[in-house]
């Protein structure tokens, strides 16, 4: 299947379309990547150079799919990290585009601002996918952080973020996935509609976490839009990142230790999978 992705790039690292990219392509996708910045490593790491891609910029490279009528087979648009509010409108426009293309397409959302109690994105950014994005988007995948902001629910248990998830249902999404739920010594995700509930949980593995939400998207849509499965998607996404982040502990890397993990995504023993409602 054919994935249009808007995200970030980094030149040194693994994250936004360095990160999905080959985890999309290992599962069989062709992918149409649209970079919305170019930095030389994660800005998590301290100095860093590059700057974000305008979204004049963005716009023409969208207008040369449509002009070839590649909406048409697009089956799934992924955006991440957008770098100004302003891409932000360009993605959700495109969607609507895509969708109207190919009736089948779905716009998979990660709403990426913010992480560990902080925003780290543009000024518009978190409005916009208040806003703007999570009534017109089909499947949403924020952290904790981020559900906590789009729903207004502080999330501090697995039982908060089902009342986030539930809340954010109402407000759009047919899918909500909230990942980087912690319970003890476990991390994990929850996956939600509206017929149901389903939690998924690995261990914790402590290395560096730059990229992780990124490569858990990528996986999850790269996984639904094999098997239109919510549960199969979530234990592959779960089970999948859990091996990418113990590569990179057992390398010892700084950056996630994407390349060697990939032959294992067709391997990896899925985690337990349990069912909220």
């Amino acid at each position: 299947m054919a994935i249009l992705s808007i995200q970030s790039r980094v030149v040194s690292g693994y994250v936004g379309n360095a990160a999905a990219v080959p985890i999309l392509q290992r599962l069989g996708h062709t992918v149409w990547p649209i970079d919305s910045v170019v930095f030389s490593n994660h800005p998590a790491q301290g100095s860093f150079r590059g700057r974000a891609t305008p979204s004049t910029d963005i716009a023409e490279l969208l207008e040369g799919l449509e002009d070839r009528g590649l909406f048409t087979h697009c089956d799934a648009l992924l955006s991440g990290y957008l770098g100004s509010a302003e891409t932000g409108q360009l993605v959700k426009d495109n969607a609507e585009r895509v969708r109207s293309g190919n009736g089948s397409a779905r716009w998979f959302c990660d709403p990426v601002m913010g992480d560990n109690g902080e925003f780290y994105v543009s000024s518009g950014i978190p409005e916009f996918f208040r806003d703007h994005a999570l009534s017109s988007a089909d499947v949403i995948l924020p952290n904790s952080f981020e559900a906590s902001f789009l729903s207004g629910i502080e999330i501090e248990s697995i039982d908060t973020a089902v009342k986030a998830a539930t809340v954010l249902i109402d407000k759009g999404p047919d899918i909500v996935v909230i990942t980087g739920i912690r319970a003890g010594a476990a991390i994990g995700a929850i996956a939600a509609t509206a017929q149901g509930i389903w939690r998924c949980n690995a261990p914790t593995v402590d290395v560096p976490a730059s990229g992780a939400g990124d490569i858990f998207s990528a996986l999850f849509v790269g996984q639904f839009l094999i098997s239109s499965e919510i549960t199969t998607a979530l234990r592959h996404a779960v089970s999948g990142a859990y091996a990418i982040l113990q590569a990179t502990a057992e390398a010892g890397a700084a950056d996630l230790n994407l390349i060697s993990a990939l032959p294992k995504l067709h391997q990896i023993s899925h985690f337990p999978l349990e069912t909220i409602r």
